[in-house]
């Protein structure tokens, strides 16, 4: 009964964002409207993270979920008004004085996230040594790339039933088993350090009574030590392989032991090398993934709906897995299961709406070209390949198999028929 009710329960957000202007598409986008189970713009195809949505505390929910029965339940909360769990999201205000001829004013600098450390000049070096346009100032591109990246690396779909569509039962299972196993397994979230600091922690853990541990690394190999940085600069980053800088903060990750450490712009995820969204990894076999990228090596993900399968029965088309009932016309939503098709920027288009939107138009008839027919294309124009339409614009005779003279457009069997319309 109690999986009956998760199924029913269909909450795909269609409110949030509501309307929000399309950071893409500009005023091509009459505002954001949520697909019913696409988890796009039905106005222009865009996700929620392309659009400027008001801040909400529906990322903080998403994370506190993802956090709940772990062991980082020490990051949420649970409000006494609803008893969902909420990410108690580190936020760092910086101030400083500026001079001017008269006054002193006071300059705030407020990071929407910043790393949940006692030490606040380790927090804000943290922040110094990550690319500018991905610090999470207020207000800024950083706090945009944030937002955008917690959408991506952790879909609210690849953990919560209720964000999914129509499951059944079975599945619903499954997905929570799912779930369950890689909060238990391959979850984390990043802490920083001095690299110092972390290499006290693996000389503990290398005692004869753990044998099992290694101690942390301190050079590249013996081929390098000559080109080793600066002295007291002995630890190395995991990923790039240079050294850490004394007195910098390094990223060390639990669940990958402490003979491993990242600088800050190195700790990124092995599929898609962006910045592990508030140091929240996960660990599978010697690499760093986020959320995404982890279920994607696990399950098959739809093309259609963004969500993972969990059925036994789903599709294989163009490279891409469907479940059955979303391999539709990416345009009108009709079933494609038996149905001619067109691929338009990696989306499958039924004939009738290929036809209708995405065709190219022939230059000699001024009809859009079937894609069932074969086509003359040259700079940009298109013809039927047919007597009818690939004809000199001049003389009209056929040019098919022939050689031509192209001009804006038009094209010629000859250079004195050239001469003629160009003269």
């Amino acid at each position: 009964m109690d999986l009956e009710n998760k199924v029913k329960k269909l909450t795909l957000g269609h409110e949030e964002g509501s309307g929000a202007p399309c950071f893409k598409c500009k005023d091509k986008c009459e505002g954001f409207e949520l697909h019913f189970w696409r988890k796009i713009c039905r106005n222009c195809k865009c996700g929620l993270e392309e659009h400027d949505v008001p801040s909400s505390n529906e990322d903080d929910r998403k994370v506190g979920r993802l956090f709940e029965d772990t062991k980082y339940t020490a990051l949420i909360a649970k409000l006494k008004t609803d008893g969902i769990p909420t990410y108690k999201r580190n936020v760092m205000i910086l101030t400083s004085p500026i001079s001017a001829k008269k006054d002193v004013s006071i300059n705030t600098v407020t990071y929407e996230w910043a790393p949940p450390v006692q030490n606040q000049t380790l927090a804000r070096r943290y922040m110094e040594l990550i690319p500018k346009e991905k610090q999470p100032v207020a207000g800024s591109e950083g706090a945009q790339y944030r937002k955008k990246q917690l959408a991506k690396q952790l879909p609210a779909h690849d953990q919560d039933p209720s964000k999914c569509h129509e499951l059944s039962p079975n599945e619903v299972k499954q997905m929570e088993q799912f779930v369950k196993k890689y909060k238990s397994d391959v979850l984390g979230v990043g802490d920083i350090k001095l690299p110092k600091e972390v290499g006290a922690q693996a000389g503990e853990a290398s005692k004869p009574d753990n044998g099992n541990r290694s101690t942390l690394t301190t050079v590249k190999n013996v081929e390098d030590k000559a080109a080793a940085a600066p002295s007291g600069s002995s630890y190395y980053c995991f990923r790039c392989k240079e050294n850490m800088k004394e007195g910098d903060p390094a990223v060390y990750a639990e669940r990958a032991g402490y003979d491993k450490l990242w600088h800050p712009s190195c700790f990124v995820c092995y599929t898609c090398n962006e910045l592990l969204v508030d140091m929240i990894y996960f660990w599978k076999k010697g690499k760093l993934y986020c959320g995404r990228h982890y279920c994607d090596s696990e399950k098959p993900r739809c093309a259609g709906c963004d969500e993972l399968i969990f059925s036994n029965e789903y599709t294989q088309a163009e490279g891409q897995n469907w479940h059955l009932k979303h391999f539709c016309c990416f345009d009108c939503d009709c079933v494609l299961a038996g149905e001619i098709y067109v691929m338009v920027n990696d989306k499958p288009v039924c004939k009738p709406c290929y036809v209708k939107t995405h065709a190219v138009t022939c230059q000699g008839c001024h009809n859009a070209i079937d894609p069932e027919m074969q086509r003359v294309s040259y700079s940009g124009f298109h013809w039927h390949a047919s007597p009818e339409c690939f004809l000199c614009s001049c003389c009209s005779k056929c040019l098919i198999g022939q050689k031509f003279m192209p001009i804006e457009g038009m094209v010629f069997c000859s250079v004195e028929c050239k001469k003629k319309m160009t003269s």
